[in-house]
């Protein structure tokens, strides 16, 4: 407590003695260009990751950066969703799980929190397509590699989540609005973000690269973030079944079987497909038990 009031003084002193004009600017209101919905994890801190001032971002934090269905539950997430993109006007939404993330490896073991933490345990469930997913589909990993595919795994399930809001559908239809999915790594401090495209997790700048000029970029009206999660397709996605790999090895391998059935890793060609059927094909109404 005494750092967190040192703090507060410090606080005063050099920056709102620095920032009075700006403060004063902030009182008569908000206009953030971004929902950003992240794990309420304390090592993950918005503002300092993205280098924002008090104002740009709005964010929504809890454990696993859940949002529960449309209808699942009248909670205070679906609440600040419906008031930053109908109030706020915001019309970018990113999603941002992290590494060694707790409620994703309370996620996987989610049978022992029933006695223990009853209200973990009923919150997690609104992430249970996540684990059945990696659960059913991911048979030959490790434990450590299976938390890494369901920490990417679960920023996808919660983008299907927000598509059953229906002011994020109608905005979604309209074209004026904007999901972008991404995975924070704490130890390397760096941001993977999901391409659509090649139906993986690549660092989000290498998107806005130049063909044949390394490290220049484009000047573009997007945001240098994740590229553009889009509509769900079942179509598109029913005639093959890509998995996911470890976030960890997201650039520089990709997972193959070997002939004892386990996996053994390799220099992918263009990236690591992951979207399974089931991913496709599921609509959330809440989880079942």
């Amino acid at each position: 407590m005494k750092k967190l009031i040192r703090g507060l003084r410090e606080f005063k002193d050099s920056y709102v003695s620095s920032h009075r004009e700006f403060l004063e600017q902030l009182a008569h209101g908000q206009k953030p260009r971004v929902l950003f919905i992240t794990c309420s994890d304390s090592r993950i801190v918005p503002s300092l990751i993205t280098q924002t001032e008090p104002g740009e971002i709005f964010v929504i934090r809890n454990a696993g950066n859940i949002i529960p269905p449309f209808g699942a539950a009248n909670g205070g997430e679906g609440a600040a969703v419906e008031y930053a993109i109908h109030a706020l006007g915001i019309e970018q939404i990113i999603v941002c799980g992290h590494s060694h993330c707790g409620a994703m490896k309370g996620l996987l073991q989610i049978g022992k929190l029933e006695e223990e933490m009853p209200l973990v345990y009923e919150w997690l469930r609104h992430a249970d397509a996540t684990r059945r997913l990696v659960q059913e589909n991911y048979p030959n990993y490790s434990e450590d590699e299976l938390l890494e595919i369901a920490i990417a795994e679960n920023v996808l399930t919660q983008i299907e989540n927000l598509k059953t809001y229906p002011v994020v559908h109608s905005r979604l239809y309209q074209g004026k609005l904007h999901i972008y999915g991404w995975v924070y790594l704490i130890e390397t401090g760096e941001v993977l973000a999901f391409d659509p495209v090649t139906h993986s997790y690549v660092p989000p700048q290498t998107q806005l690269e130049e063909p044949g000029q390394p490290g220049q970029y484009r000047v573009t009206h997007a945001p240098p973030v994740a590229c553009d999660v889009p509509p769900y397709d079942p179509e598109e996605l029913s005639s093959t079944t890509p998995q996911v790999a470890p976030v960890s090895q997201v650039i520089s391998t990709h997972t193959s079987p070997t002939s004892n059935g386990s996996r053994s890793f390799q220099n992918p060609p263009g990236g690591i497909s992951w979207l399974s059927p089931e991913q496709a094909e599921r609509i959330y109404r809440g989880s079942k038990k």
